[in-house]
């Protein structure tokens, strides 16, 4: 369930001009309930938020957030704690999205992370909800908190934790079992959040948003939350509060016309989903996650780096933060394009006067139109399928102020003794900027690319942008005792330019590819961020800043034409980083619950008549279902003992599982098959009948026997039994089974996971025999496995089942550097297998060979995976039809990137097997 949206005109009909208080589902903030008597003017906006003690009002009108006073244009970016497992990292992504643009985080919180058990929960390590609040806060960063219960976001059941699908609950109903179970969630999460809630100064939780997919729950919920303490505006379904979560875009430029159109249509609280997609490790994902990369084209990636998306989500977040007409915003009269083929939107500042002209172009070729402007028909080209904000009227600093121009503003700031305004356009474009200037000005090329002219009170600017190339012109005069600093910029320079604000005035840098932190300390600056190549670094700051240091260094710099400090070398880029090959692998056979004689006499009896899953019953049969007996994540084994079995000739296994399923059989130790199923019941749950013969060869053996085969052991392998989002209570693991040729009496047997890892949570590990003897854990004693290589197993070595490969490797990356690791699997054997990954016992997910979208490379988070001189542990389990060499194929590590710079990582907590 997402928010709807509403426009401008339809939130205008319901608030008028208003403040919103109790529609937001309750008081505002914990000082008052009201806004100003009438609308909030333009101004400048609140400041970096943080935990400052101080108490905070927070309301709404039609235009944007209210925070003191001020208009805040939320623009927040969505990231998921749980799939980042290194809660270092969590830092260097919030430091990241607040130096792209971001003032806020928006977090779902998944139940079923921290929940391995009716009443259980845990908040520690990689679930510390309270560390990730305080790091958003020290972050600068504002807090939008999702805890569902429920929060789809492609987690299995959507969130809820599988221990509900066998309490007999109705989740998302007003059902009372599922509403007390709910309610226990919302409280635990509820006394971590309020310690940390923005309108009592003791962090910067700003927004809270609430699962209530039914009118009814509405008053129940809202109470649950007020009475937990919770008195920030809270986000529902029906509320008339302006969320927009738009699609997930493909690159940068369905990015600018989804979040330009969104900006449009009037949108109050702007949400890039995903900002960072992370990782659905171990068994995480639901059925409709095709990989464990969680949004792949997210704008930061699963590796933590920047992306092609990134350029315009950059832009428009420091132009909201830095140019506060756009917080104020009515439709104005309509405008049209010269070409039909380009859509306008025009709308306008009631306070400032500026204007603001959204082109959209859907057709697959550009196009150059003209578009009136504030009186003048301006030339425009926009590009295939893309966008463009541009604007009019726009005050440039002091006594400046923009005719029109043919890019859009990303910035406006004062910094020092100068006023600075930056443009940004696609390279190759020409950039036409127009200043009204009463008497003439004295422009000055800083750049060579930049040419001018003065014409009838206007400065008429040209440049054209080029690749990673910035453009400055310095424009004294006309009027004013300031002079005012143009940059423009192309998408690769942009996202070198870096606005920072500080207790003592603004700070504006260029060059590194981040500023992290900038801190003015006497006439110092101390800047801390990231480099990848050699890079110029060009400061403006407040006066009487005279010197730079960066990362702790100090750095040569002097001031220049610009009115800027500039370094007199690069700043040094990233050294190399080599890498290990992984070799010393081990490897070792399981799946002994296969044989007929192995001992399951401590497995659970499989003996149930009824069944809390909305899947029914077959009749005559007991229960299969895993839920029901208590296995909700992972692999799950089955043995029947079969009774009265001579002339046994075939079983037919029914069975149900999430995406990319597979089952199992051995009849008396020896393989009956492998079985996938073909389709989808829906997007969430997969089902299959695997009928199986005996082979002949097997069939006489047991007809050679004493007892004339009247009895068998059954065993059966079912994988991937994640839940899904819409119908979580629906069957997993086997079904039924039926049996031709004869009928036996069958006694079953069930096991999955021994109990959840308390470091590494329920969803790790499953039911293989390697998960539940510790065979991924580190510490384990492999000596006596044999000597192999994944990459050079015999073609001739096949089997139907598990084998196991370890190998342990170090790294030594320095201290200085922020290395993103992944584990690649290359030229896998032919056939249909399934590869999981374990890093230091942490499950990183499942290759699955000849699969859509299947995963060759897993990022391996710094934190788990040991940087510093220090052993890792790897460990992968691969399940093999029978039909391939039962190996992953080549295995090796592969650099992803990296950067001079990062932060402190410290290591997760990895705890190895323990000694019997």
């Amino acid at each position: 369930m997402e928010l709807s949206s509403l426009s401008r005109r339809a939130f205008s009909a319901l608030a008028g001009t208003t403040v919103l208080g109790l529609s937001l589902g309750g008081s505002v903030s914990g000082a008052a309930t009201a806004g100003p008597p009438g609308p909030v003017p333009t101004g400048p906006p609140p400041g970096p938020p943080g935990a400052d003690g101080l108490r905070h009002r927070v309301a709404l009108d039609r235009y944007s957030l209210l925070v003191d006073g001020r208009r805040l244009s939320l623009w927040s970016g969505e990231l998921h704690p749980f799939r980042l497992p290194s809660p270092s990292l969590w830092r260097d992504v919030l430091q990241k999205m607040r130096a792209y643009g971001h003032n806020a985080v928006s977090v779902r919180l998944a139940w079923n992370q921290h929940s391995p058990a009716p009443g259980a929960y845990d908040f520690t390590g990689v679930r510390d909800l309270d560390l990730f609040l305080r790091t958003a806060a020290e972050s600068s960063l504002y807090v939008v908190v999702h805890p569902g219960p429920y929060i789809g976001a492609d987690v299995d059941a959507g969130g809820l934790p599988g221990w509900l699908a066998a309490t007999g609950a109705r989740p998302r109903t007003t059902d009372p079992a599922y509403l007390r179970h709910a309610d226990e969630w919302l409280s635990r999460v509820n006394a971590v959040v309020a310690r940390h809630q923005f309108t009592r100064g003791t962090g910067t939780v700003l927004l809270y948003r609430a699962d209530a997919p039914e009118r009814a729950d509405l008053t129940h919920l809202h109470e649950r939350i007020r009475a937990d303490g919770i008195d920030v505006p809270l986000l529902h379904a029906g509320t008339t509060l302006a969320w927009d979560e738009a699609e997930r875009t493909r690159d940068a430029a369905e990015a600018r016309r989804v979040h330009l159109d969104g900006l449009a249509r009037g949108t109050t609280l702007h949400n890039v989903h995903m900002a960072y997609g992370g990782t659905s490790w171990g068994w995480l994902p639901a059925p409709s996650a095709p990989t464990p990369t969680y949004d792949p084209a997210a704008a930061i990636d699963e590796a933590r780096r920047p992306t092609a998306e990134l350029a315009p989500l950059h832009q428009l977040g420091h132009l909201l933060r830095h140019v506060p007409d756009f917080t104020r915003l009515d439709e104005a009269a309509e405008v049209r394009a010269a070409d039909a083929r380009v859509q306008v939107r025009h709308l306008a500042n009631p306070d400032t006067g500026a204007h603001a002209y959204v082109l959209r172009n859907d057709s697959a070729a550009a196009v150059t139109s003209t578009v009136p402007m504030d009186g003048t028909d301006v030339e425009v080209t926009v590009p295939a399928r893309d966008a463009k904000l541009l604007a009019t009227g726009l005050h440039l600093g002091a006594g400046r102020k923009l005719a029109y121009a043919t890019v859009q503003p990303m910035l406006s700031l004062s910094v020092g003794r100068v006023d600075i305004a930056a443009f940004v356009g696609r390279a190759g474009e020409m950039a036409h900027l127009v200043l009204d200037c009463p008497s003439e000005p004295w422009p000055t090329r800083l750049d060579e690319e930049a040419a001018w002219a003065f014409d009838h009170g206007k400065l008429h600017v040209t440049v054209p942008l080029k690749e990673d190339r910035l453009t400055r012109v310095r424009v004294r005069g006309a009027d004013s005792d300031r002079a005012l600093l143009l940059l423009l910029a192309d998408d690769a320079a942009s996202l070198r330019l870096w606005p920072y604000e500080t207790p003592s005035g603004r700070v504006l840098v260029r060059g590194p590819e981040l500023l992290r932190e900038a801190v003015l300390d006497g006439d110092t600056i101390r800047l801390t961020g990231d480099t990848a190549d050699e890079r110029e670094l060009e400061v403006w700051a407040p006066r009487g800043i005279g010197r730079v240091t960066w990362n702790g260094t100090a750095v040569q710099a002097s001031f220049g034409r610009a009115q800027s400090l500039m370094t007199v070398w690069p700043l040094p880029g990233v050294p190399e980083v080599a890498l290990p090959e992984l070799d010393g692998w081990r490897r070792r056979t399981e799946n002994p619950e296969s044989a007929p004689e192995y001992g399951d006499s401590g497995w659970t009896v499989a003996d149930r008549r009824t069944s809390h899953s909305t899947t029914p019953v077959p009749g005559g049969q007991p229960v299969l279902f895993a839920d029901d007996y208590g296995y909700h994540y992972g692999d799950v084994w089955y043995r029947a003992r079969l009774t009265g079995a001579a002339g046994l000739k075939s079983v037919a296994l029914s069975y149900a599982t999430g995406a990319r399923g597979l089952l199992m059989a051995w009849l008396d130790g020896e393989p009956l098959g492998v079985h996938r199923p073909d389709d989808g019941d829906g997007p969430d749950t997969w089902t299959g009948t695997a009928g199986l013969g005996v082979p002949a060869g097997l069939r006489a053996t047991r007809r050679e026997r004493a007892d004339g085969g009247d009895s068998a052991v059954l065993s059966v392998l079912v994988r991937r039994t994640q839940h899904g989002q819409d119908d979580p209570r629906a069957a997993r693991g086997l079904t039924s089974a039926a049996f031709e040729g004869a009928a036996p009496d069958v006694r079953w047997r069930i096991r999955g996971a021994v109990a959840p890892d308390p470091v590494r949570g329920p969803l790790n590990h499953g039911g293989l025999y390697g998960e539940r003897h510790g065979w991924y854990l580190p510490g384990y004693d492999d000596g006596d496995w044999e000597k192999a290589s994944p990459a050079d197993l015999p073609r001739e070595d096949r089997r139907q089942g598990v084998t196991w490969y370890r190998t342990t490797f170090r790294l030594d990356v320095p201290p200085e550097v922020d290395a993103s690791v992944g584990l690649v699997l290359d030229d896998a054997p032919e056939g249909d297998h399934r590869v999981q990954v374990f890093l230091n016992g942490w499950n990183m997910g499942e290759y699955a060979s000849g699969r859509t979208g299947a995963a060759h490379t897993f990022v391996l988070p710094n934190g788990i995976l040991r940087t510093r001189a220090a052993a890792n542990t790897l460990a992968l389990a691969v399940l093999a039809d029978g039909e391939s060499a039962p190996g992953p194929g080549t295995v090796r590590l592969e650099l992803l990137g990296s950067a001079a710079g990062g932060v402190p990582v410290k290591p997760v907590a990895s705890p190895g097997r323990r000694r019997d």
